[in-house]
């Protein structure tokens, strides 16, 4: 009984989003769609260059900091 309380409650609330937020803003539901989709590309794009910066630059300083255990080692 609650669970398909909540469903429906989520059908009639949850969906619609970007066709809310288009009427509120003034614009067209198929820009804030496309908005959407761009920006979810955008953050995994966005988030596996960062990750392979990050993993090019601690190895490249792993190369470059080597410990030495002693002066002869040069």
């Amino acid at each position: 009984m609650i669970g398909r309380r909540f469903r429906f409650w989520l059908e009639k609330n949850g969906f619609a989003v970007s066709t809310r937020l288009a009427e509120a803003l003034g614009m067209k539901v198929k820009s804030v769609r496309l908005f959407f989709i761009y920006a979810s590309f955008a953050t995994v794009v966005g988030g596996f260059v960062l990750y392979l910066t990050l993993a090019f630059w601690l190895k490249l300083k792993d190369l470059v900091y080597t410990k030495r255990t002693s002066v002869f080692d040069l």
